[in-house]
């Protein structure tokens, strides 16, 4: 091939990586983690017992409606609140003549709808994420390798995560209860229920994203808010800012589009979700996530090198509600 050819090719390459969005992979964990089945005509016998009420072990689970009711507790090993909430039909399809189940060209098991609704540990919104699709089928081609079974489409969102569309790739129940619609779901965290972890790939419509300037990134030195740049590199320890855009809603709420207000302290518009800034792997802290005033869609970070970091050109990356945006490079002297 010749040289010419390889560098078109190796500049249409670097081009398309570029208006990619990043890869974004979802570990939600949930616990009291309940399955109520519907098993029960009379309407009057719904969530009429305070105990915990098992299924039948003779229970016919075809064209009987199941809801699903969990507590968020993580999303990718860091702490959360939430609630994870599904409702299934089960016509139970698969591929062979079977008596009292769907013919089908696969085999599974639902037609199910998902709501994620995600918070911080703290109780602040985030986002909710709404999927629907098949349940207890293959994962789809593409599927985070990770993925047990499931092939449901990510439709949407809210907060964070709005205008998200994705896949989730699997489930793994490790110990889900599943119980009779005669038991009553507020005494669901009494009675207890079991632990679920499912894999979610989002393809965000914004995502985090260091700002350029001439010298490079849109990293300043926190002392007098000069360029870091080769000539002035960045100091293991040392408190960074940096201008970048997509880190999406703010609180106090702003209207969408609006450019953030004059500063005025102690009223800044700070981030509403969770933001993590890391340099060669290792987490920075974070200080502070703000709009930027008078901006749209520019935000300001500020955060400390980690003690330790080595000299030399270190890899800076952002993350804001668990979607990375580009990592970007800054020297460390």
């Amino acid at each position: 091939m010749r040289w010419k050819t390889v560098c078109v090719l190796a500049a249409c390459a670097a081009a398309l990586v570029a208006q990619t969005p990043p890869v974004t992979i979802l570990e939600i964990e949930t616990e009291n983690t309940v399955a109520y089945y519907q098993d029960v005509a009379d309407p009057a016998k719904l969530a009429s017992s305070v105990a915990i009420s098992p299924l039948a072990p003779d229970f016919n689970w075809i064209l009987k409606w199941t809801l699903v009711i969990g507590d968020i507790v993580a999303v990718n090993g860091k702490p959360a609140k939430g609630l994870r909430i599904s409702r299934s039909f089960p016509p139970r399809y698969i591929s062979s003549l079977t008596p009292g189940r769907a013919i089908a060209d696969i085999s599974g098991n639902c037609l199910t709808d998902v709501h994620l609704a995600i918070l911080q540990p703290d109780g602040t919104p985030i986002g909710t994420i709404v999927a629907s699709g098949l349940g207890g089928t293959t994962p789809p081609p593409g599927a985070p390798l990770a993925a047990a079974s499931h092939s449901i489409a990510v439709v949407g969102g809210t907060g964070a995560f709005l205008g998200v569309r994705g896949q989730f790739g699997g489930v793994r129940d490790i110990s889900r209860r599943n119980a009779s619609m005669v038991e009553d779901p507020a005494y669901r965290r009494i009675n207890g229920g079991g632990k679920r972890i499912e894999m979610v790939h989002l393809i965000p419509m914004t995502w985090p994203e260091v700002l350029a300037i001439p010298t490079g990134p849109a990293i300043f030195h926190g002392d007098d808010f000069s360029p870091v740049s080769a000539e002035k590199p960045a100091r293991a320890g040392e408190l960074l800012m940096m201008s970048v855009s997509g880190l999406g809603p703010v609180k106090p709420n702003l209207d969408p589009g609006k450019p953030f207000p004059a500063w005025q302290v102690g009223k800044e518009h700070q981030v509403n979700s969770p933001v993590e800034v890391t340099v060669n792997g290792k987490a920075a802290a974070v200080t502070s996530a703000i709009g930027w005033p008078g901006m749209n869609n520019v935000y300001r970070v500020d955060f400390r090198v980690p003690e330790g970091t080595a000299a030399g050109t270190a890899t800076l990356g952002l993350s804001v509600a668990w979607i990375n945006g580009p990592e970007v490079k800054i020297p460390v002297r």
